[in-house]
């Protein structure tokens, strides 16, 4: 369950439950009456731009949301980890969203695209691109990255994967001597840094 709380009246404005979006995706006529355990919340990150914000859950997926006054939008859904999402940390300044999973990875996602796309007039007519795709690997094979024009997949693809093989408990982007990092806890007794560039 996601809420947003008015702290002045120290209630509750806005609820959503994340089991009625597991039920949306489970429309199958031969399972009635099939009960599900609610996806649990692990953890919230809100954009620097102050409405928008995202929800890692357990059962692998993250979703974006909006706020709009005293009520929130479900804006963007996807699945990002095989495990559950134990992370989510908005960039500064950007719709860049780094999550951890407890599939012990970690992913870059630029949300932008998608969230502006959600906002354009049905009416606008707009020109595909081209598929262009490129991927890489860094020395160690420990880090690999694709770019992908979402527009043509109609799916969202994660800007970076780095495979850090420990369940994430804690990550942050952070800039350290002018490069963009992510730091990253787990359950051994270290902090791991990786670069996002």
């Amino acid at each position: 369950m996601v809420m947003l709380w008015n702290l002045q009246k120290a209630r509750p404005l806005w609820i959503t439950n994340l089991q009625e979006d597991e039920s949306e995706d489970m429309e199958d006529p031969q399972s009635p009456g099939q009960l599900l355990n609610p996806a649990l919340a692990h953890s919230v990150s809100v954009a620097s731009c102050g409405n928008i914000f995202s929800c890692g859950a357990e059962d692998g997926k993250v979703r974006i949301f909006r706020v709009m006054g005293v009520k929130c939008e479900q804006k963007l859904g996807f699945k990002a980890h095989t495990l559950g999402v134990s992370q989510v940390n908005f960039l500064p300044e950007s719709y860049l969203l780094l999550t951890g999973g407890n599939d012990g990875k970690i992913m870059l996602w630029d949300v932008s695209s998608e969230l502006e796309k959600k906002q354009k007039s049905p009416t606008k007519h707009t020109h595909k691109r081209k598929t262009k795709k490129a991927t890489y690997a860094k020395q160690g094979g420990t880090t690999s990255a694709s770019v992908t024009d979402e527009e043509e997949r109609g799916d969202i693809l994660p800007k970076l994967t780095i495979k850090h093989g420990e369940k994430v408990n804690w990550l942050l982007g952070a800039k350290i001597k002018g490069c963009q990092n992510v730091l990253v806890a787990d359950q051994t007794s270290c902090i791991s840094v990786y670069p996002l560039s």
